[in-house]
């Protein structure tokens, strides 16, 4: 058995183009060499991927993130927010909130989360990154 990881939105954003244009391209690539390995979503991913136009249409939004487990928010989640949130203010390295419980639910898991945007998410704790491209 293989990994268990988070799919950021930038990933599925890329995911969802690339089959779009029917081309493989850095997201093809990550999933065709971990296919022993299992991918989640967060409920704040889930989300973010409804407001996007290209996901207007509800059954179209269903069926691309049908295949994934959707994580639910726990108390640890909640816990995990507080934490990162104290620290990054008291840094002065804040994230948006969005950013922020995504990163608390991969922590509050403990699962790493896929992402191109390793800087951004590279402020939070105790997160474990893995890149893409």
């Amino acid at each position: 058995m293989g990994a268990i990881l988070i799919l950021e939105t930038s990933f599925l954003i890329d995911l969802e183009r690339e089959s779009g244009r029917q081309q493989e391209g850095a997201a093809h690539q990550f999933l065709a060499v971990r296919e022993q390995d299992s991918f989640c979503l967060t409920t704040t991913i889930v989300g973010e991927l409804a407001c996007g136009r290209s996901m207007a249409n509800r059954q179209r939004w269903e069926a691309f993130v049908g295949p994934f487990r959707v994580l639910p928010e726990t108390l640890e989640t909640c816990w995990e927010y507080g934490r990162a949130y104290r620290y990054l203010q008291d840094n002065g390295r804040l994230i948006g909130s969005n950013d922020l419980w995504i990163a608390a639910t991969a922590i509050a898991y403990g699962m790493p989360l896929v992402t191109s945007n390793q800087r951004h998410f590279q402020r939070v704790p105790g997160l474990q990154i893995v890149p893409y491209r």
